[in-house]
């Protein structure tokens, strides 16, 4: 397993990596330990699609309508957003500090016929001339030591008029209740341990550290859970959330 040193200014965490690094042979186990992504999934998907249609006046009625630009995912995992992503007609570059995930996208892409460069390594460890249209930092904000560092280190990767979509959970009593208890205690849709309370973002910081990199936040969207509905995107932003901003031309 790859791991970098957080001593010396990366933004991984090697907590956290080893702690997802243990599950990797469960990302595509829809009842696995990553259940709650592949739950999430349709939704976040949905909300990458229609946000970057738009920005990029594309055809929505096109089958690839991302042909021709280059995304990069970062904490790409075992691909479960890379994939889908490739098959928009994205160049998909996506890079995880965990060898063992990567190692089971690399063979799940390869059994899907599906071109995506997987990379054991940190986004700020990416070449400096390394530029791309979309940046995707889903699910991974919690998990780093820094979090405006990350972002910094993000938006050094995105092309001027480029997309950064961040999906993460909030810091409040509700994602603690719901998020953390629920989910990891009583329900056990996550190991527990997953997350840490004091280490969740909340929208107020997030729109901070953007602003630090120098990136300007357009859209929040909660990801909140409906029992009759399942997930769906909301006005809720006291659990689970999305962000969409853009790096000025």
């Amino acid at each position: 397993m790859t791991i970098l040193d957080k001593s010396s200014g990366s933004t991984v965490d090697p907590e956290e990596v080893e702690r997802f690094a243990q599950q990797a042979g469960a990302w595509w186990d829809p009842d696995g330990a990553f259940r709650p992504l592949h739950r999430i999934n349709p939704v976040r998907i949905g909300f990458i699609r229609d946000r970057l249609i738009r920005h990029f006046r594309c055809d929505e009625r096109a089958f690839t309508p991302f042909a021709g630009r280059r995304l990069l995912d970062i904490g790409c995992g075992g691909g479960l957003i890379a994939e889908p992503m490739a098959r928009l007609g994205f160049a998909v570059t996506a890079i995880d500090a965990d060898s063992r995930a990567l190692a089971v996208a690399r063979a799940h892409a390869a059994e899907a016929g599906l071109a995506i460069d997987y990379r054991a390594t940190a986004v700020e460890a990416l070449d400096t001339d390394a530029r791309f249209d979309v940046v995707l930092a889903l699910e991974i904000i919690e998990h780093v030591p820094v979090p405006a560092q990350f972002l910094a280190a993000a938006a050094r990767h995105l092309e001027p008029g480029g997309a950064l979509i961040v999906a993460t959970i909030n810091r409040t009593a509700r994602s603690f209740a719901f998020a953390i208890v629920g989910a990891e205690y009583l329900l056990r849709w996550l190991p527990r341990g997953t997350h840490r309370w004091d280490k969740l973002v909340r929208p107020s910081e997030l729109a901070a550290g953007l602003r630090g990199a120098g990136i300007e936040l357009r859209e929040l969207s909660g990801l909140v859970y409906d029992p009759r509905r399942g997930w769906t995107l909301g006005r809720d932003l006291s659990i689970n959330y999305l962000a969409f901003a853009i790096k000025p031309k």
